[in-house]
This record gives structure tokens, C-alpha cells and sequence, in this order.
């Protein structure tokens, strides 16, 4: 049988020219013998890797080649980028990233695999997730599965081996742009170019898919070996309503840690019962999407605004300040990863926050009374807001983190002290 070879040889001819050196240099030849099948018969030869077998088609024209894992097919989303060098489960499993497309900036994802421990919601939203490589192996004490093999069982698409430092620029110089994923060899690349161009994630109600179906109790707190506040925990007792726009588990965790007792209610859940619930407070969660697209959650929080605290954390943050009479606009690729700088305008400092958000608050359409708390240091986006006459609240961002930051984890323990206040100034009333 024929066989196709290559051959490689190393002789020994003089490397150096000193005769000592040379005497004590033994160089052994060899030779290296390379089989690629028969050539004979002309039987086809599979490659010793995997070739590119997907496509990412983007709504400006452009085609990027790359190789599948996790589940196949065809789907379309935004593509934004995050600049997170950890934390891809918890990526994955916040809801805030519905309907998109998840670009990882850190070449290098999937070397801890994935576990139950890290995640943050009960199933992946995302639409897909984009990497520049993938970790052929794993490693860590807490995995329990490889993040391909993960990614398979929740039927959601991912490729790697594609220039993710060259779509990232794309999308910082053009704004976020909206993209397909496809393995299916039988689409062409028009009729994936036709399909991204003509969806649109603008004024689509992402929360409703998202959020819990009937109202639930959370007791969860952080563990005592990942609380980094663990001596602020409150023995005081809270009742906090949060509304469910795609609410993040940490979230809860913390605040169930500050002395929260917590009930969970679905987006559309009326602002009349939740004050019959008599709440101490009320939280207004993250979620995805275009917050314009709920005026029904906008309504609910207008009821709520005044009557108890209330803290709004980055959908939320942009429900009250719609609620509020203000504006929100569609950023042009938004905030995405766990090293942004905001500024506290109130005592000067920075903190570097996790963040991820498309959407912001006009600070300039905001009524008088409502004070700016917190700027984004990289755009000078509005980064929170506060109206103490309203007993109000909020951040743009995500001091629960996870992953990311703690260095607006303490904001938890401000929203407590908002609801002590007033329930010490509703006793003094009484």
C-alpha cells in the first residue's frame, strides 16, 4: 500500500568551529516518518483539527469565518463585547444579556469549565458567545463540566478561532451591530446578511421572557467564605419587594446578607399589591433590553416612587428615571466587563464596577430634586441617581458584581439605612 510520507533528518555536520566543543558535541541523526493515508485508493483524509464550520454574518456586510461548539444551527442577535477577564459562567447566565451576542475581549475562555456554584439565574439567556479561543482542557477544583459540553445541553451557540480583537474595533468605531450565527452550510450568505438586517432589538420587550412567573421567598445569603463585608451583616430584619426585570441570584444573596427578607415578584406584578405587602423597601432589578419598550414596568414604578424606599440597579436605575420624567437613549456600544471607573460625586471617589447595560439616563431630562450620585468616568454617562425627598435610589451599574468588583457593595448597606429612616420616622409619626 502506498503511503504518503515526510521526512525529516538532522545529520551531525560541525555546529561550531571549536575543535573542543566539537569533541564533546554528539548530535544523533533521525528521521520522522509522517502517514496521511492511502494514497492508492483515494480515500478522503480528515484533518487532525477541526476546520471552520460556522459563520458570524454582520449587518454592515462583513463575514467572519470561524469553529463551532456548543449547539448548532442558526440565530441572530446584538453583538456586544465585554471586557471581562473572569466570570464567563456568570456571564452566561445573566439575564441581562437576552437576545445578544456575548464577544469576550480575553483570548483565552473556558480553562475552569463550568459549576453550579456560579450561577446567576436558572438557565443561559444569551444568544451565543463569541471567543477568540477555547480552552482544551480545564482545571479547577470546583468544575464540573467543560464549558463546551455545558454550552451544548442549554442549546446555546458559541464559535472560537475568529479575530475578536478585529470585531471589537468594528464595534467601538460603528456602534453595536446585529449579527447571525449559523453552522448550516445550506444558507447562503446573503439570506444570513437579509436576516440580520432585518431584525431589531429596539423596542422589543426582552423582560417578560426573563422574569419569574409568580412571586417567590429568597432566604440564599453569601457564603461566609465569599463574603468580603461578612462583619456588616445586619441582624435587623427588612422586607424588601424586588421586581424580577431579570434579576441577577448575588443580588439577592447581598442583600439577604444586609438583613433583607426578601420576596421576588414577576415584572408584571402590580404596584397595589406590593404595597399591600407593606415592604420596607422595594428593588427594581437589572434586566435586558430597551426599558422604553415596558411602559407597563415604567407605570408600576411611578405608584411605587414616594410611598417606601426604593433602589432601581441598572434596568431599574433606568425605569425610575423614565418613571421620574426623564429620558433614556440607546449608547452606541453600551457598557459591558468588570473594570469601568465611576466617580461618587458625593465623597470623591472611584470605584471600578461591573457593568452591562446598552441604555442610559439623560441626566439633562431629569426634573429638579434629582440629584446625579455617580459618573462614568470613561464617557461621563450618568452612573446613579438619588431624590431623597422620594426616598430613591439607584445605580447604573452592578455593585453585586459577580463577576467583577466589590467596591460598591456597600450601597446595599445605604439602601438598609434608607428603609431604618423611614421606618424610625414612621414610628415618630405613629
Amino acid at each position: 500500500m502506498a503511503v504518503n510520507a515526510m521526512y525529516l533528518s538532522v545529520t551531525n555536520q560541525p555546529l561550531l568551529s571549536s575543535p573542543a566543543l566539537l569533541k564533546s558535541l554528539q548530535v544523533r541523526s533521525f528521521t520522522v516518518r509522517c502517514s496521511t493515508g492511502s494514497a492508492s485508493t483515494g480515500a478522503t483524509v480528515s484533518a487532525p483539527w477541526k476546520l471552520a464550520d460556522a459563520r458570524l454574518v454582520l449587518e454592515d456586510g462583513s463575514i467572519w469565518r470561524a469553529k463551532s461548539f456548543g449547539a448548532l444551527g442558526t440565530q441572530v442577535g446584538e453583538v456586544v463585547f465585554n471586557t471581562s477577564l473572569t466570570g464567563y459562567q456568570e456571564i452566561l447566565t445573566d439575564p441581562s444579556y437576552a437576545g445578544q451576542f456575548v464577544l469576550m475581549t480575553n483570548p483565552h475562555i473556558g480553562n475552569t469549565g463550568v459549576n453550579i456554584d456560579d450561577e446567576e439565574s436558572i438557565q443561559c439567556f444569551l444568544a451565543g458567545l463569541i471567543i477568540r479561543s477555547l480552552s482544551i482542557s480545564t482545571s479547577n477544583y470546583r468544575c464540573t463540566e467543560s464549558l463546551s459540553d455545558y454550552l451544548s445541553k442549554r442549546n446555546i451557540m458559541g464559535i472560537y478561532d475568529v479575530d475578536t480583537r478585529a470585531i471589537t474595533r468594528r464595534l467601538r468605531e460603528d456602534g453595536s451591530l446585529i449579527g447571525v450565527l449559523s453552522t448550516e452550510q445550506s444558507k447562503t450568505d446573503e439570506q444570513l446578511l437579509e436576516m440580520s438586517r432585518t431584525w431589531n432589538i429596539v423596542g422589543v420587550d426582552l423582560i417578560s421572557s426573563v422574569s419569574c412567573k409568580k412571586p417567590y421567598e429568597w432566604v440564599e445569603k453569601t457564603g461566609l467564605d465569599w463574603d468580603f463585608n461578612a462583619n456588616r451583616r445586619c441582624e435587623e430584619t427588612f422586607r424588601v419587594v424586588a421586581y424580577d426585570f431579570g434579576i441577577k441570584h448575588n443580588i439577592l444573596r447581598r442583600l439577604a446578607c444586609y438583613g433583607c427578607k426578601i420576596t421576588v415578584v414577576p415584572s408584571t406584578w402590580p404596584a397595589s399589591e406590593t404595597l399591600k405587602m407593606n415592604p420596607d423597601g422595594v428593588l427594581f432589578s437589572n434586566g435586558p433590553g430597551d426599558p422604553s419598550a415596558v411602559p407597563y414596568a415604567v407605570e408600576t414604578v411611578k405608584e411605587i416612587i414616594g410611598k417606601v424606599p426604593v433602589f432601581g440597579i441598572c434596568m431599574g436605575h433606568q425605569l425610575l428615571g423614565q418613571a421620574l420624567g426623564g429620558k433614556t437613549y440607546k449608547m452606541k456600544f453600551g457598557h459591558h466587563g468588570g473594570n469601568h471607573p465611576v466617580r461618587n460625586i458625593r465623597n470623591g471617589s472611584v470605584e471600578i464596577s461591573a457593568q452591562n447595560h446598552n441604555y442610559a439616563v439623560d441626566p439633562e431630562s431629569l426634573p429638579s430634586g434629582v440629584e446625579v450620585t455617580h459618573v462614568n468616568l470613561n464617557d461621563g454617562s450618568c452612573a446613579g441617581l438619588a431624590f431623597p425627598q422620594q426616598k430613591l435610589m439607584s445605580l447604573q451599574y452592578h455593585p453585586e458584581a459577580s463577576p467583577g468588583p466589590h467596591d460598591s457593595d456597600l450601597v446595599f448597606d445605604q439602601f438598609v439605612e434608607l428603609m431604618r429612616k423611614e421606618k424610625q420616622s414612621s414610628c415618630w409619626k405613629s
